[in-house]
């Protein structure tokens, strides 16, 4: 896979947004990533008497991980901990989307240091995305 221009990888989901998101946790835990928060975008827009199509974004992390990449560059801590965001678009399409492990380090200047935690990193989200497609 090329790396994104944006630095976003977006992959189809066949399941809605909450399944996708119970899979894309449990998925997570069982690679030993930590899940520090599950937010409800459009659970929290409705609060405030707006509409959003369902969306919610996974916290997670593990600091074997993201602590080589803020030993080499500090400002890696911006990024960190991962994120990926289930969402529904406007054709009804759920979507997972989350930043590339090789657009972060470039963004950073990441060394050669680094580069066996951000190979780690690409793997894990990929396999947390993967497990949460339906397929």
């Amino acid at each position: 896979m090329s790396e994104p221009e944006n630095g976003l990888v977006t992959v189809a989901s066949g399941l809605p947004v909450a399944d996708a998101m119970d899979r894309l946790a449990d998925k997570a835990t069982s690679l030993g990533l930590q899940v520090f928060a599950r937010i409800d975008h459009a659970g929290a827009a409705a609060k405030v008497g707006m509409e959003l199509r369902p969306t919610e974004l996974l916290i997670l992390a593990n600091p074997r991980g993201g602590t080589p990449l803020m030993r080499d560059r500090q400002t890696a801590g911006i990024d960190l901990p991962l994120k990926v965001l289930a969402w529904e678009d406007e054709d009804g399409q759920v979507q997972l989307t989350y930043d590339d492990a090789a657009w972060l380090a470039r963004r950073h200047g990441l060394g050669p240091a680094s580069q066996e935690a951000v190979e780690a990193i690409g793997r894990a989200l990929a396999a947390v995305t993967q497990a949460a497609t339906g397929g």
